[in-house]
């Protein structure tokens, strides 16, 4: 008989371990999950990018000059940068981004080209006979 209460104990717990899996699976459907409350759909917050942001290097010491200005309103970019090239010309790029055109950029130089005398080796195509 003694084994035959043995069989009828772990049937007993079989059952109460099934039930309490059941019970709790029904819970986490009706409260939304084992990590919140009640919850009656799902909210997808999105927030349009907008920014805008400028900066200046002005550095006499080491001769950098520069500047950039952009913004975004959403999937639009806007902006332009500055920079001063070694030959003394400045040169701007104003440039636009968007999903329908992709990257377009306009690039001017301002000012003339000064460059550096270059000193080279001289030749003399003259021909000594001895």
């Amino acid at each position: 008989m003694e084994r035959g209460n043995n069989v009828n104990v772990m049937q007993g717990m079989l059952v109460l371990a099934i039930l309490a899996v059941l019970s709790l699976s029904a819970s986490a459907k009706l409260f939304g999950g084992f990590g919140g409350g009640l919850e009656h759909g799902h909210h997808d917050y999105y927030a349009v990018p907008h920014y805008s942001y400028e900066y200046k290097v002005h550095d006499p010491h080491t001769g950098d000059m520069k500047s950039q200005h952009e913004t975004r309103e959403g999937d639009v970019v806007k902006g332009y940068y500055t920079l001063h090239e070694p030959d003394g010309t400045i040169r701007e790029v104003h440039y636009t981004a968007d999903k329908h055109n992709g990257f377009n950029a306009e690039v001017k130089r301002i000012g003339h080209a000064h460059h550096a005398p270059v000193y080279g080796y001289h030749h003399h195509h003259g021909h000594l006979y001895g």
